[in-house]
């Protein structure tokens, strides 16, 4: 009883510096995200793409009030997120979209320059930022990612089919509805916000291939299977320390493919069953099948 109260404690004790950390990554990210739309892009009645872009198109062409089309239009991604990915996900993420809305309402941030360039390159810098960095802590403010998951889950579309049509649409409609000079500058934002969103996330695309290796592979699996609702592979392999490398020993070496968005809560639950255990992850692109579906329990 001492031990599995002393394992408690230190598993809340790694959940609260977590939680800290993501809070602090999250709030971060807000704080760009709403530089770049009140400081570039909002005062030059630019866009950008994802849902943040379908909110600035739709506020510029209607006059509604941007901070609430930025609620409106990502609650049903939230609730996608929530059935998807997790409780928590959907939390984090209602939180700072929640927050990212008052920003834009209320927080005084300069407005820096008309230059057109400089407002696509930096504004699309800035939001991208945000992006890059809510996703690190856990979440997102722009849900267009969320939908996509959902969506190649149900079609032969990959994430990357799914994203490239939904701002081909919103581009489109900018031409049309704005002007051809206004589409084309939101595509350069885009491009912009997109490449700070790799940078800032260390390259991670939309899966992640992870693999662990670990003395307690085991409790591993279970929590994979069971908190993850993901499949996994395992090989057999040999472990070999010392200074001549002689001692070996045979042991289980756990892969496993989660959505970028899950590379966090994975993380955070090897670190409680075994902090020592050796991480290391590569990025899969476009991948297909092979991730079970969470299931629902019965009452």
């Amino acid at each position: 009883m001492g031990l599995l109260k002393a394992r408690k404690i230190v598993e809340r004790r790694i959940e609260r510096k977590k939680f800290l950390f993501d809070f602090l990554l999250i709030a971060c990210g807000v704080f760009a995200a709403g530089f770049g739309l009140k400081g570039f892009l909002m005062p030059n009645k630019f866009i950008d793409g994802g849902s943040t872009g379908l909110s600035l198109l739709l506020s510029e062409t209607t006059g509604f009030n941007l901070s609430l089309l930025l609620l409106f239009i990502n609650i049903p991604f939230i609730l996608v997120g929530a059935n998807l990915i997790g409780k928590n996900f959907a939390i984090k993420t209602g939180v700072a979209i929640v927050t990212l809305a008052l920003l834009v309402a209320f927080f005084p941030y300069p407005h820096i320059t008309n230059d057109k360039l400089l407002v696509a390159v930096f504004g699309g810098f800035f939001l991208g930022t945000g992006i890059g960095l809510a996703v690190r802590g856990g979440s997102v403010i722009d849900g267009t990612e969320v939908l996509a998951i959902a969506i190649s889950k149900k079609t032969g579309l990959t994430m990357g089919d799914v994203i490239l049509i939904i701002n081909v649409v919103i581009f489109s409609l900018a031409a049309k509805l704005l002007s051809i000079e206004t589409a084309l500058y939101a595509m350069l934002t885009y491009l912009s916000a997109s490449k700070t969103v790799d940078f800032i996330i260390e390259g991670i695309e939309e899966y992640m291939g992870v693999t662990i290796i670990s003395l307690k592979d085991e409790k591993i699996r279970q929590m994979i299977t069971q908190k993850m609702g993901r499949g996994f592979t395992v090989y057999n392999g040999e472990r070999g320390f010392g200074n001549s490398g002689e001692k070996l020993y045979d042991m289980k070496i756990v892969y496993t493919i989660v959505t970028r968005l899950e590379v966090s809560k994975l993380k955070l639950e090897i670190q409680k069953i075994d902090p020592n255990a050796f991480v290391f992850m590569s990025s899969v692109t476009d991948m297909k099948g092979g991730m079970i579906k969470k299931r629902r329990l019965k009452h």
